[in-house]
């Protein structure tokens, strides 16, 4: 699942374009029970490879519905538990860390889509 997870997100990115959780979870087929939960798992692993790969994180193109256009809470508590962020996980600072984030994503595999070094 984390593959398709990655390529879904790759995807995303290249378009410059967020996904919800429960988008991701329909496009991988995911469900009940626990469909969201299973998810968050997989965004935690992919975060887990990021960093340790020196990437952005891809998981910051998941967001969620409520969050007004922000991951969930946990995205921030295990972006600060691998060293990625500080903060508050409710602040000002979770938001421009997301922004930054995100764009960081989509720059990195808009330029490896095509190779063109563009976004």
């Amino acid at each position: 699942m984390q593959d398709r997870l990655r390529a879904l997100l790759q995807a995303r990115a290249r378009e410059g374009r967020f996904a919800t959780y429960k988008e991701l979870a329909d496009a991988l087929g995911l469900e009940p029970p626990h469909t969201i939960h299973r998810l968050t798992r997989a965004l935690e692993a992919l975060m887990r490879d990021d960093v340790a790969a020196h990437r952005p994180l891809l998981a910051a193109l998941c967001v969620s519905r409520q969050g007004h256009g922000l991951p969930a809470r946990g995205f921030f508590e295990v972006a600060r538990a691998l060293g990625a962020f500080t903060g508050d996980a409710e602040g000002p600072e979770a938001r421009e860390f997301h922004a930054r984030e995100s764009r960081r994503a989509m720059d990195f595999h808009g330029r490896r889509a095509d190779g063109s070094g563009a976004p």
